[in-house]
Order: structure tokens, then sequence, then C-alpha cells
């Protein structure tokens, strides 16, 4: 028989993120700077992704025509949709081509995904607000949120590997969604603690569909299915609904027990804004972010082999742990979510067009018979001082090598790349080819006036940061 215990305080781990939410002054100017490049990158990758159907299917309000009075709006369409539906919109598009914001560490994830949660709500209260007579929020308000989103998925990934145990990193987004969501819903230290026991209680998607033999496209929308539902507990906390203060250490029942082989999880380091300023962007290619060096390589070596293809005998990709696990792949690749998670695919394109572009993941593109001849010349080895850097906290290196060697036993270069331009290390040339892909995304869905008048409002940080979110939003409607 079990003895009844009572436990009256709250894990100790979610009271530390609750404090964090509540009381803590994000100096970091450094973190705000890179958040308003976040911002704007992030909201390019979802207005691109409007331009592909298998996306743009899942959007609009759940009972077709239902118009929310003060409604969330979603950028790049018409919709008007309560906050919990606006937020899986929002963020489904921002992850559906895999071209934002990536964080790599014990786990991997994306933490501009839980803008879909912020975003919506912070139209919403503004809205609400307006209509009220009160201010509504400003950007900087959302700057301040995703820091702090960003701080709690990024810290928890440090050190708590969810995919060890067959979890999905959205679940990390889920609990950093809900509680930056309850404190913007007006909650206090009792109603973030009491959201954040419901979404550990929630559990954790399985990576199934990450992975052969069923990778496909809800890895596109897993993350807005998970800031929606932050949305959604934080909004019925809101309402007095209760918490759960042993969610995760309960013994059997809680989520360290059931889910995390009874592993405790951990905070290694303190909230602040470490994760803000070390998050790597995807600047130049749509690709999961273990290729990403390996795409540059392959790139870079394009015009030595494009035409010597029929001459090629190997592909050397020398890489880390983390890449070997996630991405290499070899044998049918079935989707676009198939491809572009396969490390061979991806330098493969690299390697033929000297680019890579969205496109190249649709089922036309990969007909193309070359790719998968290559695909089958490629070797994939680890390098273990790849894989220790990338662990270096100091570091954070996702290292690739490509070299090619031709059947007359000639080779190129060994072309290595530590650091992908995203990278801390590379943000200053990152910076510029930031603005670039954004005004490149706009192109796809705006006419010219309305493309000049989203780049003149976004320009300046300064600037930005003042505007209320409600016309910041109304900017990218059409």
């Amino acid at each position: 028989m079990l003895k009844l215990q009572e436990q009256t305080s709250t894990d100790a781990l979610i009271e530390e993120i609750t404090e964090y939410v509540l009381q803590k002054e994000i100096t970091s100017e450094e973190a705000y700077t890179t958040a308003y490049h976040v911002l704007i990158d992030t909201i390019g990758c979802g207005i691109l992704a409007l331009n592909y159907p298998e996306c743009t299917k899942l959007l609009g309000p759940v009972v077709p025509g239902t118009v929310v009075p003060n409604g969330s709006r979603v950028p790049g369409t018409p919709y008007v949709l309560d906050p919990i539906k606006a937020a899986f919109d929002i963020g489904a598009m921002i992850r559906w081509l895999d071209y934002n914001d990536t964080w790599l560490a014990a786990e991997w994830g994306h933490p501009s995904d839980n803008l879909g949660g912020i975003l919506a709500t912070a139209d919403y209260l503004s809205r609400v607000r307006l209509a009220e007579g009160k201010k509504p929020l400003t950007i900087r308000d959302v700057l301040e949120m995703m820091i702090k989103a960003h701080e709690i998925q990024g810290v928890l990934a440090l050190n708590n590997s969810l995919n060890r145990v067959g979890l999905d990193h959205v679940h990390f987004v889920k609990i950093a969604t809900t509680a930056v969501v309850t404190k913007m819903l007006g909650g206090g230290r009792t109603e973030i603690n009491n959201a954040l026991t419901n979404a550990w209680i929630d559990g954790a998607s399985l990576r199934t569909y990450r992975h052969a033999p069923n990778t496909g496209s809800r890895k596109s929308w897993a993350a807005g299915d998970a800031t929606s539902r932050g949305v959604r507990l934080a909004m019925m906390t809101m309402t007095g609904e209760m918490g759960y203060p042993s969610a995760l250490s309960a013994p059997q029942w809680g989520f360290q027990d059931v889910l995390f082989k009874q592993k405790e999880v951990t905070l290694t380091r303190p909230l602040d804004a470490y994760v803000m300023e070390n998050v790597l962007f995807k600047v130049s290619y749509p690709a999961e972010f273990h290729a990403q060096t390996a795409a540059e390589c392959a790139v870079t070596l394009h015009p030595n082999v494009k035409d010597r293809l029929d001459e090629i005998d190997q592909i050397l990709i020398t890489t880390h742990e983390s890449a070997i696990r996630i991405i290499d792949k070899v044998g049918p690749l079935h989707n676009p979510a198939d491809r572009d998670h396969c490390l061979q695919y991806i330098t493969a394109l690299g390697l033929l067009y000297g680019d890579i572009v969205a496109d190249h993941y649709e089922d036309d593109a990969a007909s193309d018979p070359r790719i998968d001849r290559l695909r089958n010349l490629m070797v994939v080895v680890e390098d273990e001082q790849y894989t220790k850097d990338y662990l270096d906290p100091s570091k954070r290196s996702i290292a690739n090598a490509v070299q090619v060697k031709f059947k007359d036993g000639s080779t190129t270069e060994k072309i290595v790349c530590e650091y992908p331009l995203g990278h801390r290390f590379r943000r200053e040339e990152a910076i510029p080819k930031i603005h670039e892909k954004f005004s490149a995304t706009l192109v796809t869905h705006y006419p010219e006036k309305k493309r000049g008048e989203i780049e003149a409002a976004c320009a300046k940080q300064s600037e930005l940061e003042k505007m209320h979110v409600n016309a910041f939003v109304d900017l990218f409607l059409l």
C-alpha cells in the first residue's frame, strides 16, 4: 500500500523558473539587440512558409468563418483568432521551413518557437487594452518575454536530454511559453507555479515523427502545438485552476519517475540572458542546424566539383556525434521533412547547386537522380574533438568537414567549418545577412509598397521597441 504524503511546497525547479519570470530584470543590451534580430528573422521565416500549401492548410479558425472580438492577428493572413489558435498558427508558420533560430545542447530546439504564444498573447492583450482605453504592450515588452522564454527553454536543454528518453524538445517550448504568457496575463507567483505544474504534467510528445520510418510533417507544426498549449494552460490558470506542487518529483507519478527514467530535471546555471546572447541563427540555409556547417563546406566545394560529378569516387563528411545520431540517414527519403533532416541530402544539394533553398526539399527537386547518387558515395565519420567542442559551453561549435575524392586518386581540399554563420562568434558578419534574409522573405508575399513600409518600421531597433504590438502585427496584414 502506498503511503500518502502531502507536499505543500512546489518543486524547487518550478519555483526558480517562476521567480525568474516575475523578478529578474534583464540588463543585457546584447540580449535585447539579439532578440530584435530574432524577432524580424522569425517573422520572416513565417511569412516565407505561407508559400507552402501544406502549411497554410492548417491555418485559420477551427470553425471556418469565426472572428474573435479583439482577437489576435496572424501575420500575412486575414485571420482574427483567439490567442490559443493564433499561437498555433504563428508557431507552425515559424517552424515550417526549419529556418528559425536554434539552440544546441544535451537537448536541441528552436527557442523562437515561443514567439507563437508570446506574439499572439501580446497582440490580444494590446487590442483588449485599447478597447478599454488603456495603453497596449510595446515591442520592448515582447523582446523581454522572448529573452526569458529563450532562457527557460535553453537552460533546461543544457543538461536535460529529452531525446535520450525518446521525448521531443517541444516540451521545453511548452514550459517556457506557459511561464512567460502567465506573467503576461497578469499572473503572480501562485498562478505561474500552477500553470507550470500543469505543463509538466502534460508530459511530452514522442519523437516518433522525427525519425525513420515515421518522419513527417508533424515536426513542422509540433512547436506550434506546444506554444499554443502553453497559452491554453496559462489562460486556464488565470481562471483559478489549481496546480500540482510535486508535478516533477512525485514518486511513481511525477514527470521524473514516469518519463525521465527517475533522473532529476535540473537547471545547471542561473537564469539570466545567456541563451539569447548565444543563440544560433540560420542565416544562409533552411536545414537542420547540425548540417549548417556541412552545407557551408559543400557550397564552398561546388565550383571544384560541379563539372566532375561523374568522376567522384567518395565524399567524406567528418562531423560530431549529435549530427550522426540525428541526421545521418541512408536509404529512401519520403518527404520534405525527411530530406531537410538528412546530412547527406543537404551536403549533396550544396555540392550540386552551390546553394540550398526550401524548394530543394520538395518532391520535384528530390527527383533529380544526381542527389541520391551523391548520397550513396558519402561516408560519415565522427571526429571526437568536434564532439567535445560541440559540448564545450565556451565554444558550442557545430563542426563539419567535407572532402571529395575522385576516381583518378585526386582529392579536393578538406573544407572545415567549425562555426556556422549564425553563431555568436560570427554575429557581426551575420547581422547584415539576417536583414537581407528578412527582405528576401517579404518579397515572396508582399507588394513593393507594403514591403517598404514593413522594412522601414523594422529597420531601427530603438524605434521598433517603442511600437505598440497591435501596430506591429498590423504591418504584416494584407
